[in-house]
This record gives structure tokens, sequence and C-alpha cells, in this order.
């Protein structure tokens, strides 16, 4: 079996799983939702659907006998593994700052640190003015949006 047709049967598997066996059949609509509201169970279905979708669309990748795409279509840092391992284990550190610091400082400040310690992880130091627009102005957006 093909590397492609593996991931696509594993991608199918999961997302089939998860929305018959952990999303319910019936979920009850709370009284203070309007009746013209999605349900609750809407962006979970739609998200396990769409999963189960694209990983179709692996099969059939994996079927016709396409190579695997899983060269890198960007240029990376050049870090090394032992770097990228650091990274990893920076950013489980970041997280438990986030969890700490939404008490103290609240949600915006949280995810303002939260994402711009992620991009700064990830090795960009190129566009250092748009990881800092996006570090600052996307959590202040997502709560005035939410």
């Amino acid at each position: 079996m093909s590397k492609p047709l593996f991931r696509g049967l594993l991608i199918t598997a999961f997302f089939s799983a998860v929305g018959v066996i952990l999303i319910p059949i019936y979920v009850p609509r709370p009284a203070f939702i309007p009746g013209f509201a999605p349900p609750p169970d809407m962006w979970p279905k739609t998200i396990s659907i769409m999963g189960g979708l694209m990983g179709v669309l692996a099969i059939a990748q994996g079927l016709s006998g396409q190579k695997d795409l899983d060269a890198p279509l960007v240029k990376t840092d050049g870090a090394t593994t032992k770097t990228m391992l650091l990274r990893a284990v920076a950013f489980v550190c970041v997280l438990v700052a986030f969890l700490l610091l939404v008490p103290a400082i609240g949600f915006v400040g949280s995810a303002m640190f939260l994402t711009g310690a992620s991009v700064f992880l990830t090795g960009e130091r190129h566009h250092i003015y748009w990881a800092l627009a996006i570090s600052i102005v996307g959590p202040a957006i997502l709560v005035v949006f939410f």
C-alpha cells in the first residue's frame, strides 16, 4: 500500500469516527438560541464531513498513482533536528505560559503573546512587521468578531 493511499484511508477513518462516534446524533437546541440560528452541532458535523471528503480525495490521489507530494514547497530556515525539538519544547512552554497568563492579563493579551511566540518559534525572521501586526491585530479582531 502506497503512502498517499494509507494517509487517505487514515484521514477518512479519523473524520468518519469523529462524525459518527463523537458527535451525538441529536443535540438539543438550547432555549436561548433562536429558531433561525444553526444548531450547536453544525460546525463539528461540517468539519467532519469536509475532513472525510479530503480523505477521499487523498485516497483518489493514492489510487491514481500520483507521486507523493511530501517535498517542501517553500524554503526552510535550515533548522536541524535538535533545533526543531527545542522549538517544540519551547512551544509547549509557551502554551503553559498562555494558560497561566489568561487569568492575570486576560485573553487578548495572552493570545497576542501566544501568536507572537508561535510566529517567532517557526523561524520566520524576514517579515517582522507582518508578524507584529498579526500578533497584535489578529487576536483583537477575533475578540471583536466573536
